[in-house]
């Protein structure tokens, strides 16, 4: 077995003291009155609130220390990944804080806001056409470099600890404890990876909570298809919502953990990130839309059963990385077409 070296023990305790330096993510309470009346409550975990801006910053952690510890990343090499854009950014802040060159491979439809910050934090971006190009792109750029490819899509759902140690999960069920739903009815997540859904279904089994799990999945994504059909070789178009969904099956994404999918249209997606904006009085991702569509469906029919519960998503990222995309209502309007009528549902579902 060949030792560590001194730099990356040194790499690990940096990781690890950037950890400590950062307090935990907030629970948020919806302000929903009606639903409240009829017993159910509803809650998001604000991961905007990280030092790169959402949830893939806990994802970028892990990963660079499954890397260091495996012995895949010494002093001087140069990290790879493919990515949509967040763990792309919240990996080129970690590579900064290890003195590693680090190149994103992406989409050139990724917003431009996510583009900037993997440039200030000193990474660099190679564009692919499509998609599903980005995968042999990464593979390539890190064989040309001598670098290590990342591979969020294999590696997200084995990186994180999920019996505990700070993971999301285990932050959840600690900040519900004192709520009058401590254990939530449902928890709705998105996938890309299939990581976070990975560690929270697994969690709950650990734990023998009552809770199930959800996946919100937009259209043109696979996973839901492949949640039904358990095909792997599935492919789909690809999703339009930034940040989920994939056009084939990650390697991550384990279907058995899933209790439900719900089929999120990109239309009803936008609708809710504006109504959730306006309820939040600050801007939000579009996937923490689709989350939002999920869990209204979930509720509605918690409400036809007649039965009380908490409601448990996530806060992905801050909308103020989507100010040019799909905050902006001629890009939009270009490419979802009219979603007034979908925003104005989705208004009306939240009086409960």
């Amino acid at each position: 077995m060949t030792p560590s070296t001194p730099w990356v023990h040194q790499a690990i305790a940096r990781i690890e003291a950037d950890f400590c330096r950062s307090a935990d993510t907030h629970l948020i309470a919806l302000p929903l009155p009606g639903w409240a009346a009829h017993g159910i409550d509803f809650y998001l975990k604000d991961e905007s609130t990280h030092p790169t801006g959402s949830l893939k910053h806990r994802l970028a952690r892990s990963l660079f220390l499954y890397a260091l510890c495996n012995g895949w990343v010494h002093e001087g090499t140069t990290i790879v990944e493919a990515s949509s854009g967040s763990t792309a950014v919240s990996e080129a802040y970690f590579a900064r804080l290890l003195g590693l060159p680090f190149i994103a491979v992406m989409p050139g439809t990724t917003s431009q806001e996510k583009l900037d910050q993997i440039a200030h934090y000193g990474g660099r971006c190679h564009f692919v056409e499509k998609a599903c190009e980005v995968y042999a792109a990464a593979q390539a750029l890190a064989k040309a470099t001598g670098g290590h490819y990342m591979d969020q899509f294999t590696h997200a759902e084995r990186a994180t600890d999920w019996r505990g140690n700070n993971n999301i999960a285990q932050s959840m069920f600690e900040q519900m404890a004192h709520e009058r739903h401590p254990v939530p009815r449902w928890i709705v997540v998105g996938a890309g990876t299939g990581g976070t859904s990975a560690t929270i279904g697994r969690f709950l089994r650990y734990r023998r909570h009552a809770s199930q799990l959800c996946v919100a999945d937009p259209t043109g994504s696979v996973f839901s298809a492949y949640h039904r059909l358990r095909d792997s070789t599935l492919t789909a178009p690809g999703s339009r919502i930034e940040g989920i969904g994939r056009p084939r099956v990650e390697p991550s994404f384990i279907p058995s953990l899933i209790d439900r999918m719900v089929e999120v249209r990109d239309g009803d997606s936008l609708a809710a990130m504006h109504a959730l904006s306006d309820l939040l009085g600050r801007r939000v991702g579009p996937s923490t839309g689709t989350n939002l569509v999920a869990m209204l469906e979930l509720a509605q029919e918690m409400k036809a059963r007649g039965e009380s519960g908490a409601l448990l998503s996530l806060l992905c990222d801050s909308g103020e990385r989507y100010r040019q995309t799909y905050f902006d209502p001629a890009w939009a309007l270009q490419r979802f077409g009219d979603t007034a009528p979908a925003l104005a549902q989705v208004r009306a579902h939240l009086l409960g």
